[in-house]
């Protein structure tokens, strides 16, 4: 039986066919990320790559699709690897378990892919994928801020010159100007971010339905821009 025929009903066979040629990278298999690589591999994108240099943590259970009781204190990309293995076993996986930074941008080669997928928190981090992935001619799709937010249905995708209401796209466009980067699509919440008194706001608070939602939106765009749909 094939894994795909639904797909194959829905987008056609040649569709299916050209996915599976296809090398997505992710960065980031967090909330958002996990999401939308579990969605990129049950849609039969051939080849990924994922980056991610973090470890379950407790706190992810909420929200991970990744975190479970079982998998706690595991590297985030050995879990998803086995996760994918027990879902669509053909598909090509390579994992980075590493942080990426200036420092580690060179053991990344961005002309492999077909698409890249930003899903990480940090602006530096974001800044340095979209920098490579357009220097490379490569599309890219980033995700903006879903921590501090309840409404799923406040998510959208635009470029990142149209965001309103979202402090990281907001910070995101100054700094793209700065650097002469082009502009690209994002996926970004139009609700205002809930203030929540006494937490670290380095770890914004958040819930199992919105970063999943926002995974779930880049997947679409990937898969729809790689079908030409």
């Amino acid at each position: 039986m094939d894994p795909f025929l639904r797909t194959r009903w829905l987008v056609g066979t040649e569709a299916v066919n050209r996915l599976q040629q296809m090398r997505v990278a992710v960065f980031g298999v967090g909330g958002v990320g996990g999401y939308c690589i579990e969605a990129l591999a049950r849609a039969g994108v051939g080849a990924l790559d994922i980056v991610d240099y973090d470890r379950v943590d407790v706190t992810n259970i909420n929200r991970q699709i990744i975190a479970t009781t079982e998998t706690v204190g595991a590297l985030k990309v050995d879990v998803m690897k086995e996760r994918l293995a027990s879902i669509v076993p053909e598909t090509e996986l390579r994992t980075y378990p590493m942080m990426f930074n200036e420092a580690t941008a060179d053991e990344i080669n961005f002309a492999d892919y077909d698409y890249v997928v930003d899903a990480v928190d940090q602006v530096t981090a974001k800044l340095l994928i979209i920098e490579k992935a357009q220097a490379a001619g490569v599309p890219v799709i980033s995700a903006m801020g879903a921590g501090n937010k309840l409404h799923p249905e406040a998510l959208t995708l635009a470029m990142l010159s149209e965001t309103k209401v979202c402090p990281l796209a907001r910070v995101m466009r100054r700094e793209v100007r700065k650097r002469g980067l082009c502009d690209f699509p994002v996926v970004y919440s139009t609700e205002e971010p809930k203030k929540v008194e006494g937490i670290d706001e380095r770890s914004p608070a958040s819930i199992s339905f919105v970063p999943s939602t926002a995974g779930l939106i880049a997947a679409s765009k990937v898969i729809r821009d790689l079908v030409r749909e």
